[in-house]
Parts: structure tokens; sequence; C-alpha cells
């Protein structure tokens, strides 16, 4: 390769030794021009392969850049005039007004990775970039104002980006002014947000873009995990600013991204769990997720009592005709009075067999024919026209059940939207439950 070649060039003459004996990443500087190969124009058979062989290549070189700080730092050779032809910067600082005459210039911003990715890409056109360079990279592509490179670095972290990477990303892409990759990390966050908040690199972000996201009306999570990773986020802050994790320190380094939390769209046992209460007013504007006034259906007409439990799912399939988010079941209890039952509920795709949520948890009943509210962690976005099968799997004594049960409820707001729900028998594996009677008689959704 072509770049080999001009490598092997660069490399003769001893290094020089420090204090302690070890070979220095600097050479002491050399007439350039040195090492001259005879005819080598020759052996190259296109422009192209002729400018690659002159990379990192001490023929014909009149510039050095010293590059990278104090032991790390590199001494490579270059060319003025490709440097020019490929960059405006480069241009101005050989050829400008304010001309520089030196033949060795210190560049200890740059890491010697990057800057010879960028040369490499002014003098054979050849990309050459990874995930622990490419950011650099990107930095020097900026800095020499050379587009072409830039958009290959942006392309390249398209490419990678996933939901545990995204808010690294997002604040890289701030930082260096990359509205496209922000935008594309952004939309990560909004479709995959509680993953995006469970990486590691959620809690490393700055405050700034914590407040950018908390903004977002589109992120997919409840508004009680959003909050915890918020409280997570203040808790490395506190440690990174050398504060004791107290409350106190919590709210200051959060600053105003604690109004950015929506406290009103907690239920009333996740308001409860936070302490100590907030004193200002918030935003209610639901997310993506949550829009609209909490709703819910009734498939049943009667109840009637003793419903029995063998370790088997109640089983009921649906669809609806719009697009919702269900966010919890109603169920019955028992019928010996108040109780505690343990459950298991779950929303499956019915023909792809896939389960979108589920949740192991508990509910008290009194021991009335009511229904009692059983709740999902994140809200599950259902798509019209696909079947579901909404699952409930119960441990306790008999309890009260639905019968003359309907084909289709419809629940209409007072804007006059209708969402219709279309209820069908579920076989197989089923304690019972049907479109006539059985358990799972309310489904809690947003619209």
């Amino acid at each position: 390769m072509a770049a080999a070649e001009g490598g092997a060039a660069a490399s003769a003459g001893p290094p020089c030794e420090d204090e302690e004996g070890k070979a220095s990443a600097l050479e002491p500087p050399a007439p350039f021009h040195r090492q001259p190969v005879y005819n080598w124009q020759a052996t190259k058979s296109s422009l192209q392969e002729r400018f690659a062989f002159l990379f990192n290549n001490e023929l014909l070189s009149d510039v050095r850049f010293v590059v990278g700080k104090e032991r790390t730092a590199q001494r490579i050779p270059a060319h003025r005039f490709v440097l020019a032809a490929g960059s405006a910067v480069f241009d101005a600082m050989f050829n400008g007004g304010m001309a520089t005459t030196s033949a060795e210039i210190e560049l200890p911003d740059v890491e010697p990775a990057a800057f010879l990715a960028l040369l490499r890409f002014l003098y054979s056109d050849e990309v050459q970039i990874g995930p622990e360079t490419v950011m650099t990279t990107l930095y020097t592509a900026k800095k020499y104002a050379v587009p072409a490179l830039e958009a290959h670095c942006v392309e390249f972290l398209t490419k990678h980006l996933r939901a545990d990477n995204a808010f690294m990303l997002l604040t890289q892409a701030r930082l260096f002014d990359e509205p496209q990759l922000a935008t594309l990390c952004l939309d990560t966050i909004d479709k995959s947000t509680l993953d995006a908040i469970s990486a590691e690199g959620f809690t490393d972000i700055d405050i700034d873009t914590l407040c950018a996201v908390l903004e977002r009306d589109t992120l997919s999570i409840r508004e009680s995990r959003l909050f915890g990773a918020v409280v997570r986020w203040a808790e490395a802050e506190c440690q990174r600013q050398q504060l004791v994790v107290t409350v106190d320190n919590k709210q200051k380094v959060l600053g105003k991204a604690v109004n950015l939390i929506r406290f009103p769209l907690m239920s009333i046992e996740e308001f409860a769990a936070v302490n100590p209460k907030p004193r200002v007013e918030y935003i209610d504007r639901p997310r993506c997720c949550l829009r609209g006034k909490e709703c819910s259906i009734n498939r049943f007409q009667q109840v009637e009592s003793r419903w029995g439990y063998s370790g088997t799912s109640d089983r009921i399939r649906f669809t609806v005709n719009k697009r919702i988010s269900i966010v919890g079941f109603g169920l019955y209890g028992s019928i010996h009075g108040p109780t505690d039952y343990q459950v298991n509920i779950q929303i499956i795709e019915y023909e792809k067999n896939q389960t979108l949520g589920q949740n192991d948890t508990g509910f008290s009943c009194d021991g009335t024919a009511s229904t009692f509210r059983v709740m999902f962690k994140e809200a599950i976005e259902i798509l019209p026209n696909i079947c579901y099968t909404a699952c409930a799997t119960l441990k306790g004594p008999d309890s009260h059940y639905g019968t003359k049960g309907l084909k289709k409820v419809q629940h209409e707001t007072p804007t006059a939207c209708k969402t219709c729900f279309f209820f069908f028998s579920s076989p197989g594996n089923n304690n019972g439950t049907s479109v006539e009677d059985g358990q799972i008689p309310e489904i809690i959704f947003y619209t």
C-alpha cells in the first residue's frame, strides 16, 4: 500500500532518547528532502498514488508539525502545497497576509491520530476513522475547514448511533455544532428513552444537554422513571463538583432543570414517593405516549361471583381503531373480603408472539365487586388494526368476574374522538376468560 511505503520512507534516522533511556516520539530536526528515492514516480500509475506516496513522508516535505502534548507528541512531515490545496485554513497559514515562515509548527490541541487521518484524506481521499478516533477527527476536520471529512465523520457516527450511546453523541454533537447529528440523537432518545437514560453516558451529560432533553414533549417514558434518572444525574454532578450528595445540593446542581420535570403527570402513588415535595408550578403537558387524559373502558355489563385461579393466565385478544398507549388494567378482586393478590400482567403482539410489556406486581382489594388498578412500568404503544393479547396471571383466592361481555366497546371524548376496542377470545392456554365472561374487565389507556 502507498501509505505503508510512505511511512517506511519517513522512518530513517535513529530516534533520540530521553533521560530514562527510552525512545522519544520526537526526532531532532533534520534537513528536508532527505532519503531521495530515484524514479519513484515511475512506480505510481496515477496522480492519486503519487500523492498518497508522499503522505507522512519526509520526501519533498517542506514543513513539519509537532502534534499533541509533551511526551505523546509526534513530529509529522507534510507538504505546504498539498495542505493549502485541501484546506482554506492551511492556505491562510502558509500564504495569507500573516503567513508563518516557520518550518516546524506546534499543534498541542490536536491528537496525532486525528491529524494523520486529516492528512491521509487530504493526500489520498482515503477515510480512516474508527470509534476511538472519530470525535477527535471530527474536531480536527472542523478546525481546518475540511467539510468533506467532517461529513464522513458524521456519517460514521450516524451509522453507529444506538440508544446506549445517544446521550454521549448528543453532547458531542452540541459541542461541535452538528445539528443534523443532534437531531438524530434526539430522535433515538425519543424512541428508546428508557434504554437511553439507563446507559452510563446519561449521567455524564452537561446541564444544558439535560435541559434540552427534559424540554421535549416526545420522550416515551413515564414521568416518575424520568425523574429517577434526573436524580441519578444530580448525584453524579454533585460528585463531579465535589459536593456532599444531599437533597439541597442535588437541587442546587439541577437548578432550572428541576422545573422541567412534569410532576402533575405522575400518579398519586408516584408523586407520594417524591421527597421533598416541589414548591413551584410545573409543566403538565403530556409527553408523546401520554397525551390527553387517562381513559378506560369496561367490556362487561354485569358482575358475578367465584372465578378461580390455578396458575394459568386469563387472556383476551383485542384490536383498536387508532394509536393509543395502554398503561394498565382494571382487575376484579376477592369475594372473601379484603385480600392481597400477586399478579403478572402482559401485553403480547399476537401474530409475532412478542411481549411488548409486562409487570410483576400486586394489588389489594376490599372485597367489593369494584375493579382494582394494576399498572405497567411503562406505557405500551398500541397500533391500529393489529391484534394484541392482554394477559393477567393472578395468585390469590376466588374473585368476582364479569359477564354479558361486549365484542365492541367504544370510548368517546368530549371532542367526539372515538376509540373503538374489538375483543376476541384467546385460544390455547387460557384460564377461561372469553369475550362473554371472565377477568380483565378494564383497559386503562391514553389516546
